[in-house]
């Protein structure tokens, strides 16, 4: 069994909790609802027993949702990308989206993010691994130990997170692509000469 499969399993019982609860059903209620025990429920839900399709399906019919939200499971044979944007918080207010372009774990990550500009002054960090950034669109100020640049749509960086490292937009928001590698894992941009 994959960590991916077995990950997904373990979530059940906490999804089917949230998912009830949610609507407000008792376990008595959706008991009358599915005609599986209390106690059955219970324990599914608390991880105490497995789940199988003839539990889980009486319960998704129930709830009215599909088998999927209950489980969880990983996406298989569809090749669309469902990607989900997380909006973070930087300093000084401002705020980053941050798309994940990747989902194998490993390296390297890949994202699209978008900056907002910040007011005070940048706070480079430190971290392991390595970093490719290329500008989509805006302008993106790099600070790079005591090196700072200010690249363009088109432009692109790449260095060692072991240096104090800074980025964030100039003036208006900045899209960028980035690749982040583990330690000492360069990236190659190869490209034929005209």
């Amino acid at each position: 069994m994959t960590d991916a499969i077995t990950q997904a399993l373990s979530e059940v019982g906490p999804r089917l909790k949230r998912v009830r609860t949610q609507r407000r059903v008792t376990l008595a209620d959706l008991s009358a609802a599915t005609g599986i025990s209390k106690s059955t429920l219970s324990r599914l839900e608390s991880g105490q027993r497995k789940p199988s399709l003839e539990l889980l399906l009486p319960i998704a019919q129930a709830h009215q949702v599909p088998l999927d939200e209950l489980v969880g499971a990983p996406e298989v044979g569809d090749p669309r990308v469902r990607l989900t944007a997380r909006r973070l918080p930087r300093a000084n207010g401002a705020t980053m989206t941050v798309l994940p372009l990747t989902r194998q774990p490993g390296a390297p990550q890949a994202f699209k993010m978008i900056l907002e500009p910040e007011t005070g002054e940048p706070d480079p960090q430190v971290h392991e691994g390595y970093e490719w950034l290329y500008v989509l669109s805006g302008r993106l100020r790099l600070i790079l130990a005591d090196r700072d640049l200010t690249l363009g749509p088109g432009e692109a960086a790449e260095f060692d997170t072991r240096l104090p490292h800074w980025f964030g937009a100039v003036g208006r928001p900045a899209e960028i692509l980035s690749l982040f590698g583990k330690q000492g894992e360069r990236l190659h941009l190869r490209a034929k000469s005209r």
